[in-house]
């Protein structure tokens, strides 16, 4: 262990709750521990919980630092006193451990818990969202508003589209169609990311001036600077002298220029000039004339010298072909730029109304909108006013990925403890920051890292101004990885000087002796491919075994499954462990390339593995089998979602089964045909025959819970596919009750609507189950592990593009980037510096994937280097370099091996066993008496006995009975409180489950059975208003030994001295006498009075049966049920 007490003591001084401090962490550092120390120390002095605010960047972060809170804290409230005394002194050293304070420690948890307001630890999103909700007024938002999602913000943005695609400001789609994109979606999509670049609105002389053109300019002004009207003559004049030329570089020039003399001077006639006068932009004289040049140069030299007062104008018209062509490529960029903003002017104003309309904010409409109302002088006052009688301390986690809006956001809530004035300035308030520049690596959400220096300077001068000088700290030894690994990460971001993450990094390994290496693979080379012919089975995008992707990801599966088997790491004891699963975190820059070859290199080996950090709910093979079966039972002609739904786990037919019941058969769809064919396959029609039974009955998500419960579909899914399975499920369910919510429900409907999107879930990868995890490098932000493998370390081609059509010169000055045409020196400037910090970025990215790492880092590669030493693979390859490696024993020749301790060097049989289980304390292993038996609960319908005379099922099945008598139970339950002459007019208001929803052929004579029983002579004693409805009880039977029993009784009548049970039957054999009703009845009836008596002792309870059918109301003697319910035997 090397210097704790420093390592400690940097921990102390960062948790000083009477110091605002900006703490520079890096990665390992316990960041989170000291965030946890420092709210901790705010309590312990006394700090109420509600004056404290906690920013993180994700919930995931606010949720593990509440966590680690309340379980000190709740420790703390239950540790003897010696304990609890060398804890607090533990995280406060210099505190006087006085009985008050260590009494005040105990009440911590209590007090955070239950603290009006309590303990806000929550994303800025959260806080900002809350903000809004309390001051609506002044923030111009609804009080009710709802937070927007992508699908629906997808919806508003198309139909904004269309409305302007048909209204007065057509004639914008089409210019921006014409000139810009004809993805319109897309741009239009740019646009609003980026909202508030357009705010202000520029005119076309302001454009004009971002790319230094005078106001007017135009490309008939151009034209007349290049052109002076004669060319026409000259180019013939050209093409005549050059065609004598014995070189084909001047015959080919004669050529263009007997074209040019026939073509119109116009801008594409400059263009093709400048094409072929000037040298290409990646070449040694970039735009440069080739009059003159010995290599490429045009004329070649003999025919510059031959001809030489010949071709001067051509010499001069080439000199003005390289002034202004590219005065040229401005002037389309501005022309451009202006169609973009036009067309933002009426885009976004639209897009803001229906949003607004429907009540709705995304993120950064939360942000923006918190940000303007603190900083309105209008209300800010009032706003900071509110807040500053409720927050003391501000504590923001994870600053480096804080955008510019958000620290507005965060200055005007400090603002006032930087200027030594607030609600209570008797309070000392604090500010406290945590943030590391080499992990900042959201920047397409807004993430600035250079904001995170701008706003430390920002509050230090500030604090600095009222004699409270802001405590700058940094955190630089790591708890979580060994020596090498840090050794190898300073070596690697030490080469290049520290580029994209500010400067050389420093890292100390708190655990100087724990055992770790690094291990760097060969590079797998990109090889030229097999060609094979094509087989009309093989899916487009189907790459070669012998790819270099396939490759390495074999590679990986390889030795993932011999670590697996023998394979070992260092345990926390010193001692040596076998490698788990869950061991192993794999990491990916992308979820392209190699991600799906190694998910199904580790599942062809069988190998437990997480599955994708990311699903695309509609790719789904479980979605793709429920979509399959709903498209049948949308449409029954369609016999390729029948045939797919057949092929599904759902049914599990073999292709041998589908071909035999396609192939040569008589019906006009493979439906009918199925049917025709029932007594085959009894099983699958029934299913379907049940769920089209239900069709015009449930809702979409009814309709897929039928599948999955009654019909055993999600079992048979997890049991084919795996349990990863279930999260496409539980997405699709989701998708159907949010369709539900928003759109009129229908079948058809809900499949066009879902099909209309990628519908995309994150998966949560933690390693409670033992298993592989594959994710993004943003993805595992935040996580450790002790294996961490980098496959993907080569480059794309999309790392060399700029991602959208939009780019800022600076100062929101946004101009739009086309890639098919050739942009003005001024915007590729602009590009090279958005490349440039993308760069930074990447290395960024990977100080992060590094850092991931406990014990054993893997880097490896596949494809093409690009030898320009900036891709993964080569930075890592050149910071081992600088280390003391050796030759890495590896299937494939040429890796290297950094190690540092005896990493392996452990004897035959001494590794320490993963499930080794801790001694179980005395009372886990002292044998108790065994408890005393619980009684059972029974419904009173479940004593058995039948419930119908002979001859009922001939008249209709059990099924559809029960079905009817549930519906004749609703109504005369909602009925007798509808006005008689309303009561038609209501049935179909009457809500009931789905399944039990009734249907218009049914309304008629349901209805008609219900009136003529609340029509009976007994109505007023039966349905009267002293009568209660529906009853649930609960209770015992005193008569079969106390047994526990629950059910819901028809109608209760409660009088003084008795009380009548009556039960509605809907049978449709009826009983002559009482003494002839179906033995299930009477034993039912019997459980209602046996356990209503004892409810109400000294009154007479009565039971009878009110048969639907007659309206006939049958008293059942009390002897008769009891008897009955004597008969009753329970195992």
């Amino acid at each position: 262990m090397s210097h704790p007490d420093e390592a400690t003591a940097r921990q102390l001084a960062a948790a000083r709750p009477d110091r605002s401090t900006w703490l520079a962490a890096n990665a390992g550092s316990g960041k989170t521990k000291v965030l946890t120390d420092r709210v901790t120390r705010l309590l312990l002095e006394g700090t109420p919980p509600q004056h404290i605010l906690c920013l993180t960047y994700t919930k995931a972060a606010a949720s593990e630092m509440q966590n680690r809170l309340f379980k000190r804290l709740g420790e703390w409230a239950m540790l003897n006193e010696a304990d609890l005394r060398h804890e607090v002194a533990k995280l406060s050293p210099h505190t006087d451990l006085d009985d008050a304070l260590i009494r005040h420690a105990r009440t911590l948890f209590a007090r955070a818990i239950e603290t009006p307001g309590g303990l806000k630890i929550q994303t800025i999103h959260s806080f900002c969202g809350g903000l809004l909700r309390r001051f609506p007024l002044e923030a111009g938002v609804s009080p009710q508003y709802r937070e927007l999602d992508d699908r629906t913000s997808k919806e508003i943005l198309r139909d904004v589209l269309e409305n302007i695609s048909d209204g007065p400001s057509q004639k914008i789609i089409d210019q921006v169609a014409l000139y810009l994109s004809e993805d319109v979606y897309a741009l239009a999509s740019d646009i609003l990311s980026s909202q508030e670049k357009f705010d202000q609105p520029r005119t076309e002389q302001e454009i004009w001036a971002w790319f230094e053109l005078a106001e007017g300019f135009d490309e008939a002004t151009l034209l007349r600077e290049v052109f002076l009207g004669n060319e026409p003559a000259l180019f013939a004049q050209i093409a005549t002298i050059l065609s004598s030329s014995s070189k084909s570089t001047d015959t080919d020039f004669a050529k263009e220029c007997a074209q040019w003399a026939s073509s119109e001077i116009s801008t594409d006639l400059l263009k093709r000039c400048a094409t072929k006068f000037l040298f290409g932009e990646k070449t040694k004289n970039p735009l440069c004339s080739k009059w003159g040049h010995s290599h490429g140069g045009l004329p070649t030299k003999d025919m510059r010298e031959k001809h030489a007062d010949a071709l001067e104008p051509l010499r001069l018209l080439m000199s003005r072909v390289e002034k202004y062509a590219p005065i040229l490529s401005r002037l389309e960029d501005a022309k451009r730029t202006a169609i973009l903003h036009r067309f933002a002017r009426v885009l976004i104003p639209k897009y803001l109304a229906k949003k607004s309309f429907a009540g709705l904010l995304d993120f950064d409409d939360m942000i923006r909108k918190a940000r303007d109302l603190l900083s309105n002088s209008m209300t800010a006052q009032w706003v900071l006013f509110r807040l500053d009688g409720g927050i003391d301390h501000i504590l923001v986690d994870e600053a480096q990925d804080t955008s510019p809006d958000q620290w507005v956001v965060v200055r005007r809530l400090a603002e006032e403890f930087a200027s030594g004035q607030g609600a209570r300035p008797d309070v000392k308030r604090t500010i406290f920051v945590v943030g590391d520049k080499k992990q900042s690596i959201y920047s397409f959400q807004g993430a600035d890292p250079s904001g995170f220096d701008d706003m430390r300077d920002f509050f230090d001068a500030r604090l600095q101004a009222v004699d409270d000088p802001l405590q700058k700290l940094s955190l630089e030894h790591s708890f979580r990885s060994s020596p090498a690994i840090l050794a190898a990460t300073d070596c690697v971001f030490g080469a290049s000087n520290g580029y994209g993450v500010g400067g050389p990094p420093r890292h100390i390994a708190f655990f100087d002796q724990m055992p770790g290496r690094v291990d760097l693979w060969p590079l797998i080379e990109t090889e030229a491919e097999e060609k094979r012919d094509d087989d009309w089975e093989d899916p487009l995008d189907l790459t070669l075994p012998t790819h270099h992707n396939h490759k390495l990801a074999e590679t990986i599966a390889n030795q993932i499954s011999k670590l697996l088997e023998s394979g070992s790491i260092p345990a926390e004891n010193g001692a040596f462990r076998a490698i788990q699963p869950k061991d192993i975190l794999i990491l990916v820059r992308r979820r392209s390339g190699l991600f799906q070859p190694l998910l199904s290199k580790l599942k062809e080996k069988r190998l437990p593995v997480a599955g994708a950090d990311l699903l695309t709910v509609g790719n789904e093979l479980a979605v793709r089998d429920l979509c399959a079966l709903l498209s049948f039972l949308s449409l029954e002609d369609d016999d390729l979602a029948l045939a797919e739904a057949l092929k599904s786990p759902l049914f599990n037919w073999s292709d041998r089964q589908l071909y035999a019941l396609a192939h040569n058969r008589k019906a006009p769809n493979l439906w009918r045909e199925l049917r025709s064919r029932k007594d085959e396959f009894p099983q699958t029609v029934a299913i379907i025959d049940d769920l089209r039974l239900k069709l015009d009955v449930l809702r979409p998500y009814d309709l897929l819970e039928r599948v999955l419960i009654k019909h055993g579909g999600r079992r048979r899914f997890l049991a084919r596919l795996g349990p990863e399975a279930e999260d496409g499920i539980d997405a699709l369910l989701g998708q159907a009750r949010t369709y539900e919510t928003t759109q009129t429900p229908s079948l058809t409907g809900f499949l066009a609507w879902f099909e209309a999107e990628d519908i995309k879930i994150k998966r949560v990868l933690d390693d409670s189950s033992n298993l592989i995890r594959i994710m993004t490098t943003h993805g595992a932000k935040g996580l450790e592990s002790p294996i961490v493998i980098l496959p993907d370390t080569l480059p794309n081609t999309k790392e060399s593009q700029v991602r959208g059509a939009l780019i800022d010169l600076g100062e929101n000055r946004p101009v739009h980037l086309s890639g098919s045409v050739s942009a003005s020196d001024i915007t590729n400037a602009a590009r090279a510096t958005l490349l440039s910090k993308a760069e930074e970025e990447r290395r960024r990215l990977l100080y992060v994937a590094m850092t991931r790492a406990e014990k054993w880092l893997i880097i490896a590669g596949a494809g093409a280097a690009p030898k320009n030493g900036t891709s993964w693979y080569e930075l890592v390859q050149s910071g081992m370099a600088e280390l003391e490696t050796q030759a890495l024993d590896h299937p494939l020749s040429g890796g290297l091996r950094y190690q540092v301790g005896a990493w392996g060097m452990h004897p035959e049989g001494s590794l320490v066993p993963n499930d080794a289980s801790p001694t179980l304390p005395y009372w886990a292993q002292t044998e108790t008496s065994a408890p005393p038996k619980k009684r059972g609960y029974i419904s009173p319908s479940e004593l058995g006995g039948a419930k119908a005379l002979s001859g009922e099922d001939a008249v209709l099945d059990s099924e559809k009975a029960k079905r009817r008598g549930r519906q004749i139970h609703l109504l005369l339950d909602s009925l007798p409180d509808i006005d008689p002459a309303d009561r038609k007019a209501a049935l179909h208001h009457i809500h009931s489950d789905a399944e039990d929803a009734i249907l218009d052929h049914e309304a008629e004579g349901l209805l008609e059975e219900a009136v003529r029983v609340l029509e009976g002579s007994y109505t007023w004693a039966v349905f009267g208003s002293h009568s209660l409805s529906e009853v649930p009880f609960s209770g015992t039977l005193p008569s079969l030994n106390g047994y526990g029993v629950h059910g819901i009784i028809d109608r209760l009548i409660i009088e003084s001295d008795r009380v009548q049970i009556v039960d509605f039957k809907t049978n449709s054999v009826l009983p002559d006498a009482a003494e002839r009703i179906p033995e299930g009845i009477l034993r039912q009836l019997g459980a209602y009075a046996d356990a209503v008596e004892s409810m109400y002792p000294g009154r007479f309870v009565e039971t009878a049966v009110l048969w639907t059918k007659t309206a006939e109301l049958m008293e059942v003697p009390r002897d008769i049920v009891r008897a009955a319910l004597q008969r009753t035997t329970i195992s």
